[in-house]
């Protein structure tokens, strides 16, 4: 059974954070809010837990998870080659609900699953999130649900599918956004939408139309 830590006043926040934090370090799986919907987190540099999500999940290694950070900076980190329009991107809307897939640094110790070389982040806009990954360092986070079933917007429907399978649960409320991130294939010379989600084409491009560049719908 999973451990469940509210947010409502500073000293419970703070209990919470530190609870998801050790929990992490300890190789469990966690659940957190977000952004956008409710997700499930493990340490992205321990291969075990990250397994452990994917199962948790019931998904496979062909569709590895996110990874959110909590600094723009350790995109760097994490990514090479990032191409300007992705840099305009992230300037405009991080922290927010689009994830970026780029190509991964090669120097990685890590196993997502079958990425293909690849890597895709994003930094949400939400405090509890980011004090959590400013603890934890980056998270492999992935949607709170079962695989097939609509994603949690809030702790009782992550706890309903997930909660034997994580060992604490940060609630702090309905999720403010309720839709998942908007997904950009970066690596290439021009941006593809992997998947519609809270951030339009519209959105995007008229970010980058002053740049010359523009995204292109995949579907």
């Amino acid at each position: 059974m999973s451990d469940r830590y509210a947010t409502g006043t500073e000293e419970e926040r703070e209990e919470a954070v530190e609870a998801a934090s050790l929990a992490v370090q300890r190789g469990e799986l966690v659940v957190l809010p977000t952004d956008t919907v409710y997700g499930i987190g493990a340490d992205a540099f321990d291969p075990a837990a990250v397994r452990g999500l994917l199962a948790a999940k019931g998904r496979g290694r062909e569709m590895p998870p996110p990874v959110l950070v909590s600094a723009v900076t350790t995109l760097d980190a994490l990514a090479v080659r990032v191409p300007g329009y992705a840099r305009a991107l992230v300037e405009a809307f991080w922290p927010g609900p689009l994830t970026l897939v780029c190509h991964q640094q090669t120097s990685l110790q890590w196993d997502l699953g079958d990425t293909r070389g690849t890597v895709a982040v994003r930094m949400p806009d939400h405090e509890v999130a980011r004090e959590i990954l400013e603890r934890t360092g980056p998270l492999a986070v992935s949607s709170a649900n079962k695989t097939g079933m609509p994603a949690a917007t809030d702790a009782d429907q992550a706890e309903e599918m997930l909660g034997d399978a994580v060992a604490v649960i940060v609630d702090a409320g309905e999720s403010p956004g309720g839709e998942a991130s908007t997904i950009v294939d970066c690596t290439g010379p021009q941006g593809r939408a992997l998947r519609r989600g809270a951030l339009s084409l519209e959105q995007l491009n008229e970010v980058l139309e002053p740049l010359g560049a523009t995204i292109t719908d995949e579907g």
